[in-house]
């Protein structure tokens, strides 16, 4: 359905986006997902035709957005985070309007206004003026008008932005209903709505595509092996000696003291080992009773987190070993140099000895 292929996007010397490949299929719910700068808006608007990549290609259900324009951004529905919206007019005639501008054949037109109109619940708010309507209603209103025409791709940034929990999982609830008819690329910056959301993640950092995996398959690899959170009563403190006993234990680190005066522990061991039995055994033998025990699980944000970081670790690397790197250039040239000298040296000097020799 979309397809990006080798895209780059440069202003002047500035890398916008760097390289990007990337493949979602027909019906896909993506999260698209960066910190701020990570290049997702420049992205998101060349998949539109807003922009065009300085080289590469994009393709939207086998049109190229380049060469085909037109065809390509009949497929597209776009949402933009600022929700763009003529206040003056009600939902209804900007529903319409957005018809008019996407070549909605007449006969069907009024037909598929109020289908939109349905779709994102704003019949009652229809014909009220659009400065008058709560964010949240804005919100809606502005998925209306990328919902109009039926397009087979529809493009959110930052829909649920700025609304009120209950706005948020309404907004959520019609996203995933969407995706039953819709092929849905999601940017936001509620990695907990992604994860809900979504069925596939792409992460991208500084332009580069840094992953694009399952919310869950990310969150399985960022998750500490054999990793513990327990929560104890332990009023004479027995807790560090008591694990002594358990051998398969490596490690425990106190992680919060609560103010109901028990203490949270996180307590790592060996791999392929559950000692949940013998922390109950153990722990109750000595006295120090459990309030919970659970296995510590990772979330979305700690995969983001891990793999933005990882990437910022690694880049310092390259720029160290390629400082490194020049730095022994410089001191072996250095070298070549000191010994060329030698040589000249020894050699004007032999064949001074030798001159004088012949005299």
């Amino acid at each position: 359905m979309i397809k990006v292929e080798n895209v780059t996007k440069k202003y002047g010397n500035y890398v916008a986006v760097d390289n990007m490949n990337f493949e979602i299929k027909e019906g896909e719910i993506v999260g698209f997902l960066g910190p701020n700068g990570a290049g997702k808006t420049t992205t998101m608007s060349m998949i539109t035709g807003f922009i065009e990549p300085t080289s590469g290609k994009i393709e939207i259900n086998g049109y190229n957005v380049s060469k085909k324009a037109k065809k390509a951004k009949r497929e597209i529905g776009y949402m933009p985070e600022t929700t763009p919206l003529y206040s003056e007019l009600t939902p209804k005639e900007f529903v319409r309007y957005m018809a008019e501008l996407k070549g909605v054949s007449r006969k069907v037109k009024k037909e598929e206004v109020q289908r939109v109109i349905k779709a994102v619940n704003i019949e009652d708010v229809q014909n009220k003026l659009i400065r008058n309507l709560s964010r949240g209603y804005k919100q809606r209103v502005s998925l209306a008008g990328a919902l109009v025409g039926n397009p087979k791709v529809l493009i959110l940034d930052e829909p649920t932005v700025g609304l009120d929990p209950k706005q948020v999982t309404q907004i959520r609830n019609l996203i995933k209903s969407l995706g039953k008819d819709h092929t849905v690329i999601l940017s936001s910056h509620i990695l907990s709505e992604v994860s809900q959301i979504c069925e596939k993640v792409i992460i991208i950092n500084k332009g580069k595509l840094v992953a694009i995996d399952t919310p869950e398959n990310l969150e399985d690899k960022t998750a500490q092996e054999n990793m513990l959170i327990v929560t104890v009563e332990d009023q004479e403190n027995k807790i560090n000696d008591v694990v002594k006993e358990i051998p398969e234990i490596k490690d425990i680190k106190l992680i919060k003291e609560l103010p109901d005066g028990t203490k949270r522990y996180s307590i790592s061991s060996v791999e392929n080992k559950d000692i949940r039995k013998d922390i109950f055994s153990n722990f109750a033998k000595n006295e120090i009773t459990i309030f919970e025990l659970k296995k510590a699980e990772a979330t979305l944000e700690d995969a983001f987190i891990g793999l933005i970081d990882s990437q910022k670790i690694e880049k310092e690397k390259t720029k160290k070993e390629i400082k490194q790197e020049k730095q022994e250039e410089k001191e072996r040239i250095k070298e070549e140099k000191k010994k060329e000298k030698q040589a000249k040296k020894e050699s004007k000097a032999e064949k001074n000895k030798k001159e004088g020799g012949d005299k």
